[in-house]
């Protein structure tokens, strides 16, 4: 089993001294949106209310991405990632179709405590 991996949107985990940067991870998730979906959520929009179908790609897209985070940083030899940064977009033609997730970070190795 590989070691647990700290992940932290600062620039340093408090308690902790970074000794080591392994440099910039970064990952994807590009997920197609069902057309049937992508018709209930703009009819959701447009009388207010939450888009469960949206929120729950989004999730997954996240879990992928910050996966494949972790599984650079450990490859790296890192047991951390610092900085990290979450971005979304909806891509394709004239902005639709697809949902992507990008993540990115810095790799490092924090002491022992």
């Amino acid at each position: 089993m590989k070691p647990e991996i700290m992940l932290s949107t600062t620039s340093e985990i408090q308690g902790r001294r970074i000794i080591q940067y392994h440099g910039v991870v970064a990952a994807e998730a590009i997920l197609g949106a069902n057309i049937f979906r992508d018709f209930f959520a703009g009819i959701r929009d447009l009388v207010g209310g939450r888009s469960a179908a949206y929120e729950k790609e989004l999730r997954k897209a996240r879990d992928i991405a910050t996966k494949e985070l972790i599984q650079q940083a450990q490859e790296a030899g890192a047991n951390a990632i610092v900085g990290i940064d979450i971005d979304y977009e909806n891509i394709g033609p004239q902005g639709g179709g697809m949902l992507m997730v990008s993540m990115s970070g810095t790799a490092v190795s924090l002491a022992r405590e």
